[in-house]
């Protein structure tokens, strides 16, 4: 931290020499959206290299600091979505909360870091925003370029968030916020002038797309599911390593590759709203404005959190499309079938063991695991010691069929559980013990 401090206290006040290129096209410079009379003085014009990527230096009473402010109309096309469809979808967010939302209520964030952490080591040089406003979407990203540029970018930032319900982010519930209520104390704020209530859509990304996609980076996510791709984009882990060389020679030009990633996760951010919004927002009756989830597995995941989240019909909806598929992996329809068991549904979780167990030469594991459950349900269910015998002798076959396994402690314990399981039908049913 202190070398970092040293840097910027070096280059207070800096400007920059390289001429810039040609910024962002999609968005659309606009008349600066009113602030509070407390938050700001005025805006400044500066030199051609950062008026160029639409950066403006903001005075207030606690100091100055950069602005960048992009305004997108509501049909404006990110990826498969239109901006325009957040007011409606935001009404589907309730859901999380269990309290009616507006779009106006949202304030997205997502931050550009020196480092990783939550700790007093990590700055925040950029902090990016977005809000819905009337018709359009304001993003604004604030950079300090020295320490002294950040209490007047925290007070700016103070005097907005009181205008907010909701803080919208990705993984922001645990590193964001976090950072900025570090940023604040350590400037004199109080650690709960502000508690949003939070929208972090890692969590519903995990829950429904963590083995279904490669990554669940906001970038891949995007790719993936929300049709955006980005061209020449300048990856976040690099964000800090440009920065720093924008302290070491004071030229704004690299920082206009960061300013664009993050404006392009803002985006992506609401985009990513917009869908959660639509999947939480239809009725059985109405159907949904998204396309139905390809792979049976993320239909499956998807049909859980629904269900979570309350839309029991419409899950009921996502497992009868996923039973339907050609193909499903064994260790999905072990997943359903364990929702099933739950919730007293055993005809259909019988169905499903049943089917992972065919599969069983293909997916060993997760058949093994089908014949186990199938092999208590007849047990103790039905007493049918015959045929419980029968799952839990091919479950002990495919448990000792794995070469690996049998160098693992989990996987021994779970045959010799097996062993016990077997003995005892085998007495139940009158059966000796085959040497």
């Amino acid at each position: 931290m202190s070398s970092l401090r040293d840097k910027m206290n070096r280059l207070r006040g800096s400007g920059g020499s390289a001429p810039p290129s040609n910024d962002t096209a999609a968005a659309v410079q606009a008349t600066e959206p009113p602030q509070p009379a407390a938050a700001v003085d005025h805006l400044e014009t500066l030199s051609e290299e950062w008026s160029s990527m639409g950066v403006k230096l903001l005075h207030n009473e606690a100091g100055s600091f950069l602005i960048r402010r992009l305004v997108y109309p509501a049909d404006h096309q990110h990826g498969i979505h239109c901006l325009g469809e957040l007011p409606e979808a935001s009404t589907g967010l309730k859901a999380f909360h269990e309290a009616p939302i507006e779009a106006e209520q949202l304030l997205y964030l997502d931050l550009e870091t020196t480092g990783l952490g939550v700790g007093t080591g990590n700055v925040p040089f950029m902090v990016g925003l977005a809000y819905w406003a009337g018709t359009e979407l304001i993003v604004e990203q604030a950079v300090i370029r020295h320490p002294a540029e950040e209490r007047a970018m925290l007070y700016y930032l103070n005097n907005k968030l009181g205008s907010f319900r909701y803080l919208v982010s990705y993984n922001g519930k645990t590193f964001d916020w976090p950072v900025m209520q570090t940023r604040f104390i350590l400037n004199g704020y109080n650690r709960k002038l502000w508690e949003p209530l939070h929208l972090d859509f890692l969590h519903p990304s995990r829950s429904i797309w963590k083995n279904t996609l490669a990554s669940l980076r906001l970038s891949h996510v995007e790719e993936e599911r929300l049709g955006i791709e980005r061209i020449d984009d300048v990856p976040g882990s690099l964000a800090p390593q440009l920065y720093f060389q924008f302290l070491a020679d004071g030229n704004p030009e690299p920082l206009r590759g960061v300013y664009q990633h993050n404006e392009i996760d803002m985006l992506s951010l609401v985009c990513l709203s917009i869908r959660f919004g639509h999947l939480l927002n239809v009725s059985i009756e109405g159907g949904c404005r998204l396309p139905m989830p390809e792979e049976a597995e993320e239909l499956i995941r998807t049909g859980l959190w629904l269900e979570k989240m309350g839309h029991g019909a419409r899950a009921e909806q996502m497992f009868e499309a996923a039973l339907g598929a050609e193909r499903t992996a064994a260790s999905t329809l072990n997943m359903l079938a364990a929702r099933d068991k739950k919730a007293g549904n055993w005809q259909r979780a019988v169905l499903l063991w049943q089917k992972a167990v065919k599969q069983s030469v293909q997916n060993g594991s997760a058949g093994m695991n089908a014949s186990v459950e199938l092999a208590m349900y007849y047990e103790h269910k039905l007493k049918e010691y015959e045929s419980a015998l029968s799952y839990v002798t091919e479950a002990l076959e495919l448990a000792l069929s794995d070469p690996l396994g049998r160098r693992d402690a989990k996987r021994r314990a779970e045959i010799d559980g097996l062993r016990k399981r077997r003995e005892r039908l085998l007495r139940k049913t009158g059966r000796k013990l085959a040497e």
